[in-house]
């Protein structure tokens, strides 16, 4: 177990920054490389552990990768390749790769065991598995199907019209990925819109998928390979732009950051906080844009309702502004944060506490009373195993009048190994 003493900036986070390629977008390209008929491409794929789990894992299912240098991984795809794999597949701690694949294996032939980390050991599955189920998969996990290992038959779906009853962008990617291979349409209906990236991915790879409000249809199709670049991953630009916007003497530029649909939501909310961020070189082709943030002070304001979905990651970081924010910030309608990595409303609420942030939890989220930019006192707390938690907590003593010392800091390797060494030499 590591410890991480993020040391308070006097002269404030400054730097041109490039964040790692966005890890959700990094699954989905894998996935469907391994499925395309031919050798893709892919540059920029996030080197985190979680994403590294999935280039195992299709390397199990019989795809083909190597690297092929300036960030580069070939994949080797198609129906000719792939097969039953020899040993239980370990998603580490990804539960993006957990559901996904539990979809994606559904068409492959034979048996597929899905497992993972004590942490993934307690993250819901029932709500992949039983729309699974109701294609044909013969699908079953621990619980009665609620949690996993997941065991996969492959073969035998039908396509299906399936509204989602509680909006994931994941359970809506893993019963596209089965769509491919079903008999008939797939169509996923949803109340809410979620990340777009599995849809966006299909028709890259060239699926036939249709795309209108609220709903996604997609329809059994042989893929093509893709050179493809993955962008700059906004939840890990989260992190920098908030500490650009709460670290007096602050100016950092977050380059080729994806901004599509459902991710760009907490640069809504820090606007409505009042922050000095810009979006310069905006390229509509790629949905990416340059992100610019200064320090300012911030004003408190309310997060919740319809635009959860897309920042439920972000939400760690955003209560670490809240706390320097002027005012009582209210995160609400945001259980599904009591099912992430670790129940990030008591793992935040516990560790802002601990360096002195006024802050206090509920059911569905938490409430931050801000310090007008008073510095947090700093102090230990613990990561609880989190990533997401142990990067929004160093960012939080960027500004403390006393380091904040992060235990299970070995957390932050699972989605952005580079994080330590670009903190250092930007703060």
């Amino acid at each position: 177990m590591t410890t991480f003493p993020a040391q308070p900036s006097r002269n404030g986070v400054r730097g041109r920054i490039g964040v790692p390629g966005d890890k959700s977008v990094s699954h989905r390209a894998l996935l469907l490389a391994a499925r395309a008929e031919g050798r893709s491409r892919l540059t920029g794929l996030s080197g985190g552990k979680d994403v590294l789990a999935t280039v195992r894992a299709i390397e199990q299912f019989g795809a083909g990768t190597a690297p092929d240098g300036d960030g580069r991984v070939l994949v080797d795809g198609g129906s000719g390749l792939l097969r039953e794999p020899a040993a239980v597949i370990d998603v580490g701690n990804s539960g993006t790769g957990m559901r996904l694949l539990a979809g994606w294996s559904t068409g492959i032939d034979g048996l597929t065991v899905l497992t993972g980390d004590e942490s993934i050991a307690t993250r819901p599955m029932g709500r992949v598995i039983a729309p699974l189920q109701q294609m044909g998969a013969r699908i079953d996990g621990r619980d009665g199907g609620r949690l996993p290992p997941v065991s996969v038959r492959g073969g035998g779906l039908h396509g299906m019209d399936y509204r989602l009853p509680v909006p994931s962008a994941q359970v809506k990617g893993a019963i596209l990925l089965a769509g491919l291979t079903a008999e008939g349409d797939t169509t996923v209906r949803e109340d809410l819109p979620t990340r777009a990236h599995t849809e966006e991915m299909l028709a890259l790879f060239g699926a036939e998928v249709t795309v209108s409000p609220g709903a996604v249809t997609v329809r059994p199709s042989e893929l093509r390979p893709l050179d493809f670049v993955v962008p700059g991953d906004p939840s890990q630009a989260a992190f920098w732009i908030v500490a650009a916007c709460i670290t007096p003497g602050s100016e950092v530029t977050v380059e080729r950051v994806y901004i599509g649909p459902g991710r760009a939501g907490f640069l809504d909310v820090l606007a409505r906080m009042g922050a000095n961020v810009e979006l310069l070189d905006r390229d509509a082709s790629t949905s990416t844009a340059t992100i610019r943030a200064r320090y300012g002070p911030l004003k408190a304001t309310d997060v919740g309702g319809d635009e959860i979905p897309a920042l439920i990651d972000e939400i760690p970081v955003l209560a670490v502004a809240a706390a320097y924010a002027d005012g009582t910030t209210t995160f609400s309608d945001a259980s599904e944060l009591r099912i992430k990595e670790s129940d990030r409303v008591a793992s935040m609420t516990a560790a802002l506490v601990a360096v002195g942030a006024e802050t206090e939890s509920r059911p569905d989220g938490l409430v931050v009373h801000g310090g007008g930019g008073r510095p947090l006192r700093g102090g230990e707390v613990s990561s609880v195993g989190d990533h997401r938690v142990a990067m929004a907590l160093a960012v939080a003593g960027l500004p403390a009048a006393g380091p904040v010392l992060i235990s299970r800091w070995e957390s932050v390797a699972t989605s952005y190994p580079g994080f330590e060494k670009q903190f250092d030499e930007c703060s």
